[in-house]
């Protein structure tokens, strides 16, 4: 039985953190919302405590988990982690965020592993721009993109974070890589998450002209009705989502997520800090599943709309 929050909607996703360790430094990440330890304080589940998580949310109903980071593949045992989730009965779908520099000789073996569909955060495919952005090298990320693709993932997605003067002038570039490369392009627009009022300020773009030239070129439009009604647009092509969460009443009214941070906090919200529920405590002093569960329940009533209609 799934679930339903306190205004009707259903939880479908889970939407886990594996560590927050990443080897690039991009400018504008949301680091899933987390806010930064203190020194000394960080904590990282081990792949038990994952794993039990995971199977826990499955049997309430959960049938879809994402597995984000930091980036994901610097922990020594994510594959492992892949291939245990993977053989839960009951779940549907199992998914990664990664920056991708270091997919390209994993693939095949998370592949192997379970693993079927991934992102792959992708801001330009311009070297300098993106050492400017990541402090990293671009092409160890496109490697990552075509041996996903080679490799059999479906859908491939390229998630590209459009920020203003600095690779807005290059989204069609993009939405042409993405086709030619047979991915899906997902334009995002800038959160105001863990970054200061004056990035956002410089850097914030509206993706409303993007989506009005898509409307035009479209052959098709979708929408995805148990993903915040996103919107998708199937061009000649290519195929493009436009992610618009900013003061986004219809976004925020179609969530069915709930994340899990890298220290083991259930997070009912992307932009919510103030309510998280702490599940790895409890699960290391000795709590059985019916108790963590319920810590499941409790976060599930305390999702609600963060913009309200």
């Amino acid at each position: 039985m799934v679930l339903t929050d306190n205004c009707g909607r259903p939880l479908f996703n889970l939407r886990i953190a594996i560590t927050r360790r990443c080897n690039l430094r991009c400018s504008y990440c949301h680091a899933e919302g987390e806010k930064k330890p203190r020194r000394g304080t960080d904590v990282e589940m081990d792949a038990d405590e994952i794993l039990r998580i995971v199977r826990i949310a499955v049997s309430l109903g959960i049938s879809k988990v994402k597995l984000t980071g930091g980036e994901p593949l610097l922990r020594n045992d994510t594959f492992s982690i892949v291939e245990r989730i993977a053989s839960i009965p009951g779940l549907a779908d199992l998914s990664m965020t990664t920056n991708g520099t270091k997919l390209a000789p994993l693939a095949k073996e998370l592949y192997a592993a379970g693993l079927r569909r991934v992102n792959i955060n992708l801001p330009t495919t311009d070297a300098e721009v993106y050492e400017k952005l990541t402090g990293g090298a671009v092409e160890n990320a496109l490697k990552g993109v075509k041996a996903a693709l080679e490799t059999g993932f479906s859908p491939v997605k390229i998630n590209m974070l459009v920020l203003k003067g600095v690779n807005d002038d290059s989204v069609f570039d993009m939405i042409d890589f993405a086709g030619k490369s047979g991915a899906i392009l997902q334009l995002i627009e800038l959160e105001r998450i863990n970054i200061t009022d004056s990035y956002y300020s410089t850097y914030h773009k509206s993706l409303e002209e993007y989506e009005d030239v898509l409307k035009q070129k479209a052959l098709k439009t979708e929408v995805r009705r148990f993903m915040q009604n996103r919107h998708i647009y199937l061009l000649p092509s290519s195929k493009v989502e436009v992610i618009r969460p900013m003061e986004n009443a219809e976004f925020c009214m179609h969530c069915t997520r709930l994340r899990v941070t890298s220290h083991g906090r259930l997070k009912t919200c992307l932009m919510k800090n103030d309510d998280l529920i702490d599940v790895l405590a409890p699960m290391r002093s000795g709590a059985a599943d019916e108790e963590l569960a319920e810590l499941f329940r409790l976060a599930n009533q305390r999702r609600h709309p963060y913009n309200k209609v």
